[in-house]
């Protein structure tokens, strides 16, 4: 009935939420609600009226105002924050008027939100209560009451960011000095709201116990408490003192009750730590109140000093110490010996447990408020607090934090010097109390800091301090001094004890002698502990009658007022800062100290020479360089027997013990090479200190002839660098000769081994390396550390060792690269220290040398990318100091001309790979750039030394222009881009195959990187050139002839390639054609010049400038005469500009030609000036024969031209080779065949119609005879112009026959009457008898390394070849070629066809695979009518396995063989992932092989029958054939074969992919073959599934799922949606008419719709195709059906369904097929009953084998399959013995 869910009915008027409900209240009533809820008093304002009754209230709130408060009223949590929030933006954006009208409601929907469970909600009121009081400032006074209480509480929100946002709202709305004002006045409610909260409020008084989860109520009673409790802290620190006192009996009442003392065991710890802030607070502001309250208060708080808690620990010490300090009798209320020290104790002992940092600064003001009677015994009380502290150190803890560690320290020496201080008499107990706190307290906590390096740096520090304070009383008078003077002697002896047991014990070590020395040294200087000593801590302070003691304090800010009146602190010892009494001199320090030193040095002398002990030496060491002195020397040398050296003994120093002690011991210690050697070179310094001038010197010349003299020398020299005074004391001696000649020696000794030999002249080589560092260094004052003569002379070993060539000897480079880093680091301490150091020619000629290493390849060098980077680094050093010298001082032939010099060298002369002239190009490029960035005249000086020395001379450039390779003369031939009649040279590939570049593209490369990075600098010059022979156009020049080469020659070489895209990657062309306008005069007066390559750079510069209006060629050769009369040169420049001449001075050149040719006569006609050159302009104008009209343009001149020609051949037929031997021919002729067949071909195209009888007889005669002429002469390395006469006829020859082969009517009317009669039965005949076997002769020349000369030959004669009609090539005259063992139904001359075109698809030439491809493209649709005339052979087969058939053997086994390839090319890759096939590889070839060979087996499939197909898609799927080309082809389709360039918001919503357009397979190479493989194998794949679904389909189907998901997404997204819309398409323009049946397409629903009636019978069969058609199986599904069995029914779909996923057909086909099927069974045939088919689903056959008892029929295939199923041989429906 009342359904939660139940739909509500019509009329029902009930409310369905409270805002509904409030409405209806108001309009019963007339007035307007209040809220009636939980916690809710009539006498309060509700939040808000949900609608307004009354128009005095609706003016008060606004209406957006008032949804959104009603949203803060929600329960969900998510839509409170949003109210808030948007609350906080509308109190920004409203009208402040606006905004009042919410203030009556607010108090209430505040205190009730700021107490919200979620800390968000918390912190968002906070914040929008902000923006509230921003707009209505004064106006919240009247509301303030109500409010205050709740917002003090929410200041102390345990929640950081709410209470945060609370305090800044209260300043918002307070300024400090009226904020205790704001809280007085609302003293009395904010007092209420805290004492209800601390005393009266429950979990379930607090919140809804019915709605509110327990868990939730207890953490806002929590948090409620603690707030509260630090509300009232925060409420007595505002308050003014007057007010405070006020509140006295409030919280006297509340300070009466049990339950506010219970606070302090509270289980939550914030409580706990909230209640003794408030105790801290009362004691601060109503101390009489903590009197009062004295019984209640010491226990409280004293008993919970063992508090551990993180959150209470400070507040409870805070609270101990203000208690102490307030309450005097405090102890009179507590048992301190049995309950407050039992618990100190503890805690002592465990080192606070972490929280050392905050208790232990505690202690002493807590110490020095113990009464006496709870201290005596005064012995026991100070063993036990002291060794509590001493254990409490030790702990775990304490030792892992160094400021826990410290703090206990501290503690621990402080109240120590207070105990101390209160025991100062001379009775027997205050002297026992004084040696045993420094015996038993003092000394063992210097012996556990020894043996524990972690508190050495506190402890010593604070003994430090504190003997300095107690050596200051002992110098005072008083009453006190006499009993300082009494302790210290007892600590030094004391000390002195501790330290002689720790060096003869036999379990000391390295870090207790480093401990001690340590603390002899801050001894020494106490000065440098306090340095070290940062006090970072507040201080609290203990005021007595006369002076202060700081002591450290806690980081509680409490404590920052706490004082305490300790009565027996005098003013006389100040614990702080003792530093400003240091007395250095004072004998009371100084005495023990040395006399220490003194016994231990002695010690230690004797452990050494009588253990030989390491770490003992080590600690002498120290003492001595810490406490140098002759006295010192003196001790160490008492009963010492030994004697000095006799090799460095002096006579005139044996007086001077610190020299006595260098000969006798130090030498000794030296010359052992002990562990730590540079311990002894402070000792070194210790002696020297104690030594005169002279001495000095004498000593350190001795030390440099040792044999670790320059082991010593480098230390020595290290420690002088960073120490001045150490400096100072060997400087004489640096300077000296000795030292010197030794370092050059050193240098000398180092390059020499290291560069020539690779061997290390020593252990310390790395440190004589670095020896030499410093001596190529500066100290202070710009000073050289060494005489600057031995400076240059140590630059020059340097320079000598870089100038050997490393890289004929690769094995030393590993040995020999540190030296180089270590040459490197001397060199850039040298750039950078000594300023000017590169006006030395020593220094320059180094720097040059590093230079040179830089520039040079890694592949020579053989260095690492270290130590190439370090030397970079060093030469830019070098570089960046010789352009910022001073005086802009440059050697005539210093740096800039040798880099010039020898980069010419480089470039002109060596052989460099493009990885050498990149690297030599970048380094050039910094070198300028810095020269650039120097200052203007010293840098234009630089550039012209550098660009001078760098550029060729005109000889020089014509010498490098030579040496290019002359290949690219043959390409460009046969291009017919230049015309020749003389011979070319050899076009072999010498060495073309080279990965070095030709010294001519270096050097233009170096040389335009340079000048165009000068012009785009705009450096200006005084002259405009640069150079004074080389102008920069001519510069520009030379690249763009250099371009061109690569341009030609990239097919050569493909490291001609790496460079050109070297070039283009800087954009070179551009840059140079921006940069100098010039260029296009100086190539055009080159091309007139020379011609050749110079010719076509011209007229590409010409064309590529043609839009920006860059080269005017009118006023380059001004008229025509310019060219006349005709040489090589002019006539290729004619040639190759012809395009952009004008059209009426192309018309004026084409006449004076035609003039020019009809006077040639005899050998005029071969020759440039003549004939041939006459000609050449002829055809190079008839390539332009059309104008914009498209109208061919003086077409009777051109008849005129061919007349003239056919008189030549009447009146001088010797020019013509017909029917002649061309072993030998000469050029000049060969040249005139060539223009005259260019001269025809062109004709052909442009003017068929207009040519005579006469002439086309004379143009196919001259065909054939030309044929003739060159059939058995021409081969694969015939001689480049016999190639472009082969290559042009057969170019003439294929226009011929594709104008034959496409003649229109209106064209072949025009055309003579007997023409195509006489071509198609003579000349076509005769041309292809001989044009086939020459084509396969070339091809069989070729070669493994194939030119591209080659490649010009065989696609001539591949296009030639591939146009041969198919009768010709049924009939073909080749060679008979069977193979053994080959199968076929093919007659001989198609086999003998196959057998040599087939093998074709696997050369390694791409012209050669297409040709073969387009030659069998024409036979493979006559091969399968062989086949079919052996069907019925097939068919009367009594076996019973399935039969098949081998598709043409030939093609069989060019796919098998290829599958091997294909196997171990792709064994780790898997199906489905793309591999990027490099263009012309040899894995590319053999691909293409593969996929055009299954290209025509596809085609060959589609033009069989389906009879033929049924035997054939068995051996495909047997032979795994088809399985590995589509695994295979998955490995090449790319994963996305959408066509780019396609606009996303094409109105066309199928992409253009792959698969869409048809790949046309071109024989003539295109600019970019990489795509081509991609789109052939998508060509097939498509293929693959539109002619051998079924086959597809079986296959995928016993795929794996990985590879089974991969087609399938891949078919279903690219090829399913065209496929079956091409088969809908299909069925929908079919032409077939069934008898009987009717089928119709429905292409939206990718349906086919087929009736079937006879006679009464009426069946309606629904075709549907998958998704993913074809590799999904196509569904049938039954319509109407009249007449029809059930069970008949059943059998007839099920065979559809067979038909249509069995048979690799069509639609179409599968339905012709089942109409038979169901005719058949009309006309009386009985059906298999295995598969219940009349026609068997696959291979078409009738049921033919009879069970000899049953009688019936089966199919041969279904029976095999019924045997191998099922293991048995009975008949499926008798089941009696079938045989």
């Amino acid at each position: 009935m009342g359904g939660k869910n139940k739909q509500r009915t019509k009329g029902n008027v009930r409310p369905s939420n409270s805002g509904k409900a409030a409405e209806l209240l108001a309009k019963d009533k007339g007035m307007v609600p209040g809220f009636i809820g939980f916690g809710a008093t009539q006498n309060e304002l509700a939040y808000v009226p949900a609608v307004q009754g009354l128009e005095e209230v609706d003016n008060l709130v606004d209406a957006d105002f008032r949804m959104v408060l009603r949203k803060m009223s929600k329960r969900d949590a998510t839509t409170k924050l949003k109210a808030l929030q948007e609350f906080a933006t509308m109190c920004k954006e409203k009208d402040p008027e606006n905004v009042k009208g919410v203030l009556p409601y607010w108090s209430r929907i505040y205190c009730k939100i700021s107490l919200d469970h979620d800390r968000r909600i918390r912190e968002a009121i906070q914040q929008a209560f902000e923006s509230l009081i921003l707009q209505v400032k004064r106006n919240l006074a009247p509301y303030l009451k109500s409010i205050m209480g709740h917002w003090l509480i929410a200041q102390c929100d345990t929640y950081g960011p709410a209470a945060s946002a609370a305090k800044m709202a209260f300043q918002v709305a307070f300024p400090p000095n009226k904020q205790s004002e704001a809280v007085a006045f609302c003293k009395e409610e904010i007092m209420t709201i805290l004492f209800d909260n601390i005393m009266k409020e429950t979990p379930e008084t607090l919140s809804d116990p019915q709605s509110v989860p327990e868990e939730e109520r207890q953490s806002k009673y929590l948090r409620l408490v603690t707030s509260s409790l630090l509300a009232m802290k925060k409420l007595l620190d505002l308050l003014p003192e007057n007010e405070s006192k006020v509140l006295k009996d409030r919280l006297m009442k509340a300070l009466s009750q049990s339950k506010f003392w219970k606070y302090c065991k509270h289980k939550n710890p914030q409580i706990r730590s909230a209640f003794f802030e408030f105790i801290v607070a009362l004691c601060q502001h109503l101390p009489d109140l903590m009197k009062s309250e004295a019984v209640k208060v010491c226990p409280a708080v004293l008993l919970s000093i063992d508090d551990m808690d993180p959150v209470v620990c400070p507040s409870v010490w805070a609270a101990t110490l203000y208690v102490l300090s307030c309450i005097e009798d405090c102890w009179t209320h507590v048992n301190a010996k049995k309950a407050v020290l039992p618990k100190l104790w503890t805690v002592l002992k465990e080192g606070g447990q972490g929280h050392a940092v905050v208790i232990y600064p505690s202690l002493l003001p807590f110490f020095s408020k113990l009464p006496e009677e709870i201290i005596v015994p005064k012995m026991e009380f100070y063993t036990t607090f002291f060794s509590t502290c001493a254990k409490g150190l030790l702990s775990e803890r304490a030792l892992m934090s160094s400021s826990e560690s410290s703090a206990i320290v501290v503690a621990f020496i402080e109240c120590l010097r207070f105990a101390l201080r209160q025991n100062l008499g001379i009775n027997e107990h205050q002297q026992k109390v004084q040696q045993m706190l420094i015996n038993n307290q003092l000394l063992p906590l210097l012996h556990s800091a020894l043996k524990n390096p972690k508190l050495q740096n506190s402890t010593f520090s604070q003994l430090a301090e504190t003997l300095l304070a107690w050596e200051r009383q002992a110098n005072n008078i008083g009453e006190c001094a006499d009993a300082y003077q009494r302790l210290l002697p007892s600590f030094w002896d004391g000390l002195s004890q501790l330290f002689m047991s720790q060096v003869e014990s036999a379990e000391v070590n390295k870090n207790i002698l480093e401990g001690m020395s340590s603390l002899l040294i801050i001894l020494k200087n106490p000065e440098s502990a306090q340095k070290h000593t940062v006090k970072k801590k507040e201080k609290i302070r203990f005021f007595d009658e006369e002076g202060t003691t700081s002591v450290e304090s806690n980081k509680s800010n409490h404590l920052e007022k706490l004082t305490i009146e300790p009565t027996n602190v005098l003013k006389s010892e100040n614990l702080g800062d003792t530093s400003r009494c240091v007395q250095y001199g004072n004998p009371t320090r100084t005495v023990p100290l040395e006399n220490l030193v003194s016994k231990l040095s002695k010690l230690c002398i004797t452990f050494i020479k009588e253990q030989n002990s390491e770490i003992h030496l080590v600690f002498l060491a120290t003492l001595v360089s810490s406490f140098p002195s002759r006295n010192l020397f003196t001790v160490l040398l008492e009963n010492n027997q030994g004697k000095s050296d006799t090799q460095y003994e002096v006579k005139t120093m044996t007086s001077n013990p610190a020299v006595q002690f260098l000969y006798q011991k130090l030498f000794t210690w030296l010359k052992e090479d002990k562990a730590d050697f540079r311990c002894l070179i402070d000792m070194l310094y210790s002696v020297l200190h104690c030594c005169e001038k002279n001495e000095k010197k004498e000593i350190l010349n001795q030390i440099s002839e040792m044999e670790q003299g320059y082991l010593i020398s480098f230390h020595l020299i290290q420690k002088a660098s960073m120490d001045p005074i150490k400096y100072i004391a060997i400087s004489d001696w640096l300077k000296g000769d000795v030292f010197g000649e030794k370092l050059v020696q050193l240098a000398d000794e180092l390059c020499t081994m290291e560069v020539t030999t690779g061997s290390l002249p020593r252990k310390l080589d790395s440190n004589s390396w670095m020896l030499l560092g410093f001596a190529l260094s500066k100290h202070t004052n710009n000073e050289f550390v060494i005489a600057e003569i031995y400076i240059e002379k140590i630059i020059d070993r340097l320079h000598n060792a870089l100038s050997k060539d490393l890289s004929k000897d690769q094995s030393k480079t590993g040995v020999l690269e540190p030296s180089l880093s270590f040459i490197c680091d001397l060199a850039s301490n040298l750039f950078c220290s000594i300023k000017g150091c590169l006006q030395m020619s020593s220094a320059e000629d180094l720097l040059f040398k590093i230079f040179q290493l830089c520039v040079q390849s890694q592949e020579k060098t053989h260095l690492s990318d270290a130590t190439l980077h370090k030397l970079k680094q060093t030469w830019l050093l070098g570089l960046t100091s010789l352009i910022n010298q001073q005086e802009g001082y440059l050697r005539k032939y210093g740096f800039f001309h040798s880099s010039a010099t020898w980069l010419k060298n480089q470039v002109q002369t060596s052989a460099l790979d493009v990885k050498s002239l990149q690297v030599l190009l970048s380094c050039v490029h910094t070198l300028v750039d810095k020269i650039l960035k120097g200052t203007q005249p010293q840098s234009l000086n630089n550039l012209k030394i550098l660009v001078e020395g760098m550029a060729p001379t005109n000889s020089e450039w014509e010498n490098l222009r030579q040496r290019l390779f002359p290949q690219w003369l043959s390409k460009v031939l046969l291009n017919e881009q230049l015309s020749l009649n003389r011979d070319v040279l050899f076009t072999g590939s010498n060495n073309c195959s080279s990965d070095k570049i030709p010294n001519h593209l270096c050097t233009t490369a170096l040389l335009c990187h340079v000048v165009l990075q000068i012009v785009e600098d705009d450096v200006f010059f005084e002259k405009k050139e640069i150079h004074p022979v080389t102008s920069t156009s001519q510069i520009a020049a030379e690249m763009f002839y250099a371009l061109q080469w690569c341009e030609e020659m990239k097919d050569f070489c493909s490291t001609i390639s790496k460079y050109q895209e070297l070039l283009l990657d800087c954009d070179m062309i551009q840059r140079l054609r921006k940069a100098y306008s010039t260029t296009c005069e100086s190539l055009f007066s080159r091309s007139l010049e020379s011609g050749l390559l110079w010719a076509i750079t011209t007229s590409r510069y010409i064309a590529e400038t043609k839009t920006d209006s860059g080269c005017n060629l009118k006023q380059l050769y001004v008229t025509m005469d310019r060219f006349f009369p005709l040489t090589e040169a002019n006539l290729h420049t004619i040639q190759n500009i012809i395009p952009s001449i004008l059209q009426e001075d192309k018309h004026l050149l084409l006449v004076q030609c035609i003039a020019k040719l009809s006077t040639c006569k005899g050998p005029e006609i071969t020759s440039i000036d003549g004939g041939f050159g006459s000609l050449v302009i002829i055809n190079s104008y008839l390539k332009q024969r059309v104008d914009e009209d498209n109208r061919i343009l003086d077409d009777q001149l051109f008849i005129d031209v061919l007349n003239i020609i056919m008189g030549w051949r009447n009146l001088e037929e010797e020019i013509f080779l017909f029917d002649c031997a061309l072993k030998n021919p000469e050029s000049h002729l060969l040249g005139i065949n060539v223009e005259i067949i260019r001269f025809l071909k062109l004709l052909i195209n442009y003017l068929p119609i207009s040519l005579t009888n006469e002439q086309w007889d004379f143009i196919m005669c001259s065909i054939l005879m030309w044929l003739e002429t060159f059939d058995n002469t021409v081969s694969i390395d015939s001689k480049p112009l016999m190639l472009h006469f082969v290559c042009q006829w057969c170019g003439m020859f294929s226009d011929l026959s594709k104008m034959f082969q496409t003649l229109t009517p209106e064209i072949s009317k025009a055309l003579p009457a007997n023409l195509l009669n006489e071509w198609s039965n003579f000349f076509v005949e005769g041309a292809y008898n001989q044009l086939l076997p020459l084509f396969l002769k070339i091809t069989a020349e070729l070669k493994e390394t194939i030119l591209p000369t080659s490649v010009n030959l065989l696609t001539a004669l591949g296009e030639a070849s591939a146009l041969i009609p198919l009768k010709h090539l049924l009939n073909h005259n080749l060679p008979a070629k069977f193979i053994a063992g080959q199968k076929t139904n093919l007659p001989d001359k198609l086999q003998s066809a196959m057998n040599t075109l087939a093998p074709l698809l696997l050369s390694k030439a791409r012209t050669v695979q297409i040709t073969a491809y387009q030659v069998l493209y024409k036979l493979m649709p006559e091969l399968p009518a062989f086949d079919n005339e052996h069907l019925k052979s097939y068919d009367d087969n009594e076996s019973d396995e399935e039969p098949c058939l081998s598709p043409p053997a030939a093609l069989m086994s060019v796919i098998r063989a290829q599958e091997k390839v294909l196997e171990n090319m792709f064994s780790n890759i898997p199906v489905g992932e793309y591999t990027d096939i490099e263009p012309q590889s040899e894995a590319y070839y053999c691909i293409l092989g593969y996929l055009l060979a299954w290209k025509l087996l596809l085609i060959f499939f589609k033009a069989s029958p389906s009879e033929l197909r049924a035997i054939y898609a068995p051996y495909l799927r047997d032979s795994k054939c088809l399985h590995k080309l589509i695994q295979n082809l998955f490995r090449l389709m790319p994963e996305n074969p959408t066509l780019p360039g396609q606009m996303t918001d094409s109105a066309s919503k199928v992409n253009r992919t792959l698969f869409t357009e048809k790949h046309a397979i071109l024989l003539q190479e295109t600019k970019t073959l990489h795509p081509e493989i991609s789109k052939l194998a998508c060509a097939v794949y498509y293929s693959a599934l539109e002619d051998l679904p079924a086959t597809v389909r079986l296959w995928w189907n016993n795929q794996d799922k990985r590879v089974s998901s991969t087609v399938d997404k891949y078919t279903s997204k690219y090829i399913s949606n065209i496929l079956s819309s091409q088969e809908i398409a299909t069925v929908q323009t079919s032409t077939q008419i069934f008898k009987s049946m009717v089928v119709k397409a429905r292409p939206v629903a990718r349906e086919v719709l087929a009736t079937y009636s006879v006679d009464d019978i009426f069946i309606e069969l629904i075709i549907q195709l998958p998704t993913n058609y074809p590799l999904g199986s196509i569904t049938v599904e039954s319509g109407k059906r009249v007449g029809v069995a059930a069970q008949q029914w059943r059998n007839w779909m099920m065979q559809l369904n067979t038909f249509l996923n069995l048979q690799n057909g069509s639609i179409m086909e599968g339905l012709a097929l089942w109409k038979s099927n169901v005719d058949k069974r009309f006309e009386g045939i009985e059906e298999c009953m295995i598969c219940f088919s009349v026609i068997h689903g696959s291979n078409y056959s009738l049921p033919r084998k009879a069970c000899r008892i049953c009688k019936k029929k089966f199919h041969s295939a279904c029976l095999y399959r019924w045997f191998t199923s099922s293991n048995k041989s009975m008949c499926p429906l008798c089941r009696e013995t079938f045989f």
